[in-house]
Order: C-alpha cells, then sequence, then structure tokens
C-alpha cells in the first residue's frame, strides 16, 4: 500500500484499514513468537502501512482544524 492508496481512501475506509493491519500486526507477532512465521519482511510492511496511515489520518484531521 503506497501513500497514493491511502490518500485515495475515505476517512471511514482509512479507519477500518488501520483495524485490520493492526489485527494482521498482531497475528505476525504472534507467528513470530511461535515460529510459524514464513515472512519476516512482512512484519515490516505491515507497521510501515499502519504509519502511513496514521500520519494520513492525523494530516486530514490538522487540515479539517485549520479551516
Amino acid at each position: 500500500m503506497n501513500a497514493e492508496e491511502v490518500r485515495a481512501k475515505s476517512d471511514d475506509e482509512l479507519t477500518a484499514a488501520l483495524g485490520e493491519l493492526k489485527k494482521e500486526q498482531f497475528n505476525l507477532r504472534f507467528q513470530q513468537a511461535t515460529g510459524q512465521l514464513e515472512n519476516s519482511r512482512r512484519i515490516r510492511e505491515v507497521r510501515r502501512d499502519i504509519a502511513r496511515v496514521k500520519t494520513i489520518i492525523g494530516q486530514r484531521r490538522t487540515t479539517e482544524g485549520a479551516v
């Protein structure tokens, strides 16, 4: 998920995506702890996707507050 894809989503879609990403992050951490994780790179990707979504949500909130 790149920044353009994130910006194209509505606020509700971003909130839903954030929830799903956090669930995926939990599952990946659980798999890593039990030794079942196959792709450790995915943890990093999900963490960065979460940061992207949170950044866009924050930017939108500051933009709404400034207007």
